[in-house]
């Protein structure tokens, strides 16, 4: 073995490239040749699978309910409750329904899940756990009819109820995931001079993320499915075409209305998986 040269590999060339240059160590040369195949695209974070399989498999349950819809026989009842864009219209409905109502759910649950871990606020913890868990123990229906009765027939009684019933996973999640963090990490980065909402934004959050996406995730399937009753409100929605197929026992539209509403649950669920992928920190991700 020539002077300057690595050990590694037959004598490839140290830092330096010439006789008497320095030679990386073992463990910085391994370093090294992870960084380059991480640059090389061994560092892909989803898989071709993750990306194509549930768009795929909804394609196909989508054709599969269009093309047996077209040929069921349906009678001027059915007619009338799909006809003049009725479908899509209730479509529109429910996609609206339920961004409205997550984008309340995050501008309510994660400021305060922060400010509940907080240490002024820790105490209070109990008491608002207490509270969002009302909003998942109290039925779904009944919840939305008081809320009819003081709010009035139409979208926003909906969205409310839609706010309270899925407020509780994200509110849980940010708090579990604030908590769980090793107290180690913050005060080594108080240690270093960051102010508290440096901490907050460079250590803890980017650490609580894959919790706190998760709550999100649930949320939103929550909120899908939570929609189909804005119907007995008058908020609109697929709920619309589900009950009229049980009202006027038309099962084409029954079917029509429940399979439309499975696969945007499904769909839903697919794009927040993948966010939630994209989001997650590259040192806390795992092989999908």
């Amino acid at each position: 073995m020539t002077p300057g040269t690595s050990p590694r590999r037959g004598g490839r060339p140290g830092a330096a490239g010439r006789p008497g240059g320095p030679t990386l160590p073992h463990d910085a040369d391994d370093a090294a040749d992870a960084e380059r195949e991480v640059a090389a695209g061994g560092g892909r974070r989803i898989s071709w699978q993750k990306w194509t399989f549930m768009p795929a498999f909804l394609t196909a349950a989508l054709l599969a309910t269009w093309l047996w819809f077209r040929g069921a026989p349906l009678d001027s009842i059915a007619h009338q409750a799909v006809d003049h864009g009725k479908v899509w219209l209730a479509l529109r409905q429910h996609i609206q329904l339920t961004a409205v109502s997550t984008f309340f759910v995050l501008v309510i649950a994660l400021p305060l899940g922060i400010a509940l871990t907080r240490p002024r606020l820790r105490r209070a913890t109990p008491f608002a756990m207490v509270i969002a868990n009302l909003g998942q123990a109290v039925p779904a229906l009944g919840l939305l009819v008081l809320l009819v009765i003081w709010l009035g027939i139409g979208a926003r009684s909906a969205i409310v109820g839609m706010v309270i019933y899925a407020v509780l996973p994200v509110l849980a999640n940010t708090i579990a995931g604030l908590r769980g963090i090793d107290p180690t990490l913050t005060e080594a980065a108080r240690g270093i001079g960051m102010s508290p909402l440096g901490v907050l934004g460079r250590v803890e959050l980017p650490l609580a993320v894959p919790l706190i996406l998760a709550g999100v995730r649930t949320a939103l399937v929550l909120n899908v499915g939570t929609a189909t009753l804005a119907t007995f409100g008058g908020g609109g929605g697929l709920g619309d075409l589900i009950s009229a197929g049980i009202i006027t026992q038309r099962m084409p539209v029954l079917i029509l209305g429940s399979v439309l509403t499975v696969a945007l649950a499904l769909l839903v669920e697919w794009l927040a998986s993948l966010v939630e992928l994209l989001l997650r920190p590259r040192g806390l991700e795992v092989a999908t």
